[in-house]
């Protein structure tokens, strides 16, 4: 081959590398709005000015392009992990896989860079893709409890299994709140962030001895808490779009018109899945408003009521990730009570913080924190199982509670 040739087959290799990546890009965005099984050819030939026969040209099928655009985003991770693992200290490598978040998202604020796809939809691909997909992830996750490194016994390994989770899913969360800040802010609110990681929320001198709420909540048609409970748990494993109406009639071994008969559309099935997973919060944090004790021992007590109803046969709760598949407003609708939540979690952390029993943190940052924390809780069911739930919830909570670096929970 002449150099000619050389540099001709060269710029072709750049040509098909740059369109490939554009079209993972807007793949990714896709899947960040509509899910995985919502994305479709057409719609990520639109994003790149392609028509779909040219981005078939790239990937065959569907599924190719989404599992190429959840793989990009693992390798991302795994990148960003191994930067933050050259540091000297478990400190200092939570801190810079935080400040790589912010710097990336920060990026994407000012138009530098594209978002990788979120990755809440990838138990809803096929195998064998699924499983190549769930085994990246198993290894990012491994890789991330690593930051605290390798060593220890059964118990310190599981306790940093519980920071390395409470840490992915606060990155994941950034994008749910951070657009409410100037970008400019960012740095002020990585710090803030950080000092919430680094030395928990609860004052010094404070304990965890929660008491669990006498949380009750029940639906006044008879059934329908079992069917929307099935229907949460599907949706969380699933996504939107993985569980389909079928799907949850044959997990409650019921017909689809019996489906029918509870709720008028599957919108209706998520929105009633939502309302109940905000009402169990809500009811938490009022109870808790009226029970005896500091702010700290309040806060402890929704924390853990919650943490018990994720870990428990009561549970779970609606993860948010499902909220990509619901028409816009009602989306809106189901955002702004999130919102809402969270300014109550805010509000006792402020009462917490005048009182001295919370230490003097950024209430709307942590509150955030606190969101992400029973939001993602779900997923650890299987890790909680393994132990007693009194630990589960000991070991989960002090994530936040005293940091991402604090023991005490092993000597209790």
């Amino acid at each position: 081959m002449t150099a000619i040739e050389k540099a001709e087959a060269a710029a072709g290799t750049k040509r098909f590398q740059a369109k490939r990546d554009a079209i993972l890009a807007a793949a990714a965005d896709a899947i960040n709005e509509q899910s995985a099984k919502g994305m479709t050819f057409a719609d990520v030939a639109r994003r790149v000015g392609l028509n779909t026969t040219s981005v078939t040209y790239y990937f065959k099928r569907k599924e190719d392009l989404a599992t190429a655009a959840f793989e990009q985003t693992l390798e991302r991770l795994a990148a960003m992990l191994d930067e933050a693992l050259a540091e000297p200290s478990p400190e200092a490598r939570v801190a810079r896989y935080l400040n790589l978040n912010m710097e990336r998202l920060a990026r994407i604020r000012r138009g530098e860079e594209r978002d990788f796809a979120i990755l809440s939809d990838l138990r809803a691909m096929e195998d064998p893709m699924k499983g190549q997909l769930l085994t990246g992830w198993r290894n990012i996750f491994r890789k991330t409890r690593s930051l605290w490194g390798s060593d220890g016994t059964r118990a310190e390994t599981d306790l940093r299994g519980a920071r390395a989770h409470v840490l992915l899913e606060n990155s994941f969360w950034l994008t749910a709140w951070l657009p409410r800040y100037e970008v400019d802010e960012y740095p002020r609110v990585e710090a803030r962030l950080m000092d919430v990681f680094r030395s928990g929320i609860a004052a010094p001198g404070q304990d965890w001895r929660p008491e669990l709420l006498d949380l009750v909540h029940e639906e006044p048609e008879p059934g329908r808490e079992a069917f929307l409970l099935a229907a949460t748990r599907l949706i969380n494993e699933l996504g939107y779009r993985g569980a389909s109406v079928q799907r949850i009639a044959s997990e409650l071994n019921v017909t689809k018109g019996s489906f029918y008969h509870h709720l008028d559309a599957k919108d209706d099935l998520v929105i009633a899945c939502y309302k109940r997973s905000f009402d169990i919060i809500a009811e938490a944090q009022r109870l808790a408003e009226t029970h005896k004790g500091s702010h700290w021992d309040r806060l402890e007590s929704t924390i853990a009521t919650l943490l018990d109803v994720q870990f428990s046969e009561r549970g779970p709760l609606l993860r948010t990730t499902a909220l990509s598949g619901l028409p816009p407003g009602v989306r809106t609708t189901m955002i702004d009570r999130s919102n809402r939540i969270a300014r109550r979690f805010a509000g006792m952390l402020s009462d917490g913080i005048a009182e001295g029993s919370i230490r003097p943190i950024d209430p709307l940052v942590a509150s955030q924190a606190l969101m992400a924390l029973q939001n993602a809780a779900f997923d650890m069911r299987k890790w909680a199982s393994t132990m007693p739930r009194e630990r589960a919830v000991a070991f989960y909570a002090s994530t936040l509670a005293f940091g991402l670096f604090d023991d005490r929970v092993l000597r209790g």
